[in-house]
């Protein structure tokens, strides 16, 4: 695994992009075999518009909400940005993210610029806030995914074996936060929390976006579905999740007697929504965030 991960690592950026590209279009035609995609652009004609702006407020706040999430594990290494600083810094991350995948990520940009104005700081620990500001998230994501998993399957004993390893997970969690990563220890309650506040606010937005086209059932599915698929789009396989997401929730409407239609609907309409709030970005792509 790691001589693959050493390959990976040294291929060139413009190939790293190219795969990317080459793994969303594959995603995208295979969805593409099962539904049909005028009747996807006639839901988008008939969805409530006030839904869809109340689901964008919901994903602008999940976001100013991450960078007050990001802003503590800052902190923790004698980081101190104020809030504007940090808002800007965390919203040109993610243009970066989504319209620059290529290049050099969200991410890096950020360790390389707090490491540039804070030159007392290891980039290791920059680095390390940033890594552990991703994980919160998918601890975060896998929680909730349990959760709305036991609420459709909590007949079955093995749903209920997942809510019994929640505990122990976090136990782990922590314990590995105290060995791997003990500068962070002070942040940990307020950054497992304000996660936690992260993705329920999109769990918040999916709903706006299913009522945006009526959808008045299934909401445990439907919600499971959208958390499965934000764990699959962090990996960096595609842009910016884009035909990960739609595949999961294609897979998923085959196994729950979903709409596909619907499911592929709410896919695209979040990515969508994700896309407009990250432009607010390129405000900041030209000037420092940090000044």
């Amino acid at each position: 695994m790691q001589k693959i991960k050493s390959i990976v690592g040294a291929l060139p950026s413009w190939l790293k992009l190219l795969m990317k590209i080459a793994v969303t279009v594959v995603c995208l035609w295979y969805v593409s075999r099962k539904i049909d995609w005028a009747l996807t652009w006639i839901l988008l004609q008939q969805s409530n518009k006030w839904w869809l702006l109340a689901a964008t407020f919901l994903v602008a706040a999940s976001k100013v909400v991450s960078a007050f999430r990001l802003n503590i594990y800052f902190k923790n290494i004698a980081i101190d940005l104020k809030t504007g600083s940090s808002l800007k810094l965390y919203w040109l991350g993610m243009f970066y993210n989504l319209f620059l995948p290529g290049g050099i990520g969200g991410d890096a940009y950020k360790v390389i610029l707090l490491n540039r104005k804070y030159k007392e700081v290891p980039a290791k620990k920059i680095a390390a806030a940033v890594l552990l500001d991703r994980i919160s998230g998918v601890v975060a994501l896998g929680l909730l995914a349990v959760l709305f998993f036991w609420l459709i399957y909590q007949s079955n004993s093995y749903s209920w074996w997942l809510i019994a390893a929640v505990l122990p997970g976090l136990v782990i969690y922590y314990w590995g936060i105290k060995k791997i990563f003990p500068s962070f220890l002070p942040g940990f309650y307020s950054t497992f929390f304000l996660g936690l506040a992260v993705q329920l606010l999109q769990v918040l937005c999916v709903l706006c976006i299913m009522q945006s086209i009526g959808i008045s059932g299934h909401f445990k599915e439907f919600q499971l579905l959208f958390l499965l698929s934000s764990i699959v789009a962090i990996l960096p396989f595609t842009i910016g999740g884009l035909g990960a997401r739609e595949v999961v929730f294609l897979w998923g409407a085959t196994q729950f007697a979903l709409d596909p239609h619907q499911a592929v609907y709410i896919s695209i309409l979040f990515y969508l929504i994700h896309l407009l709030v990250s432009l607010v970005g390129l405000r900041w792509a030209y000037r420092s965030p940090l000044a």
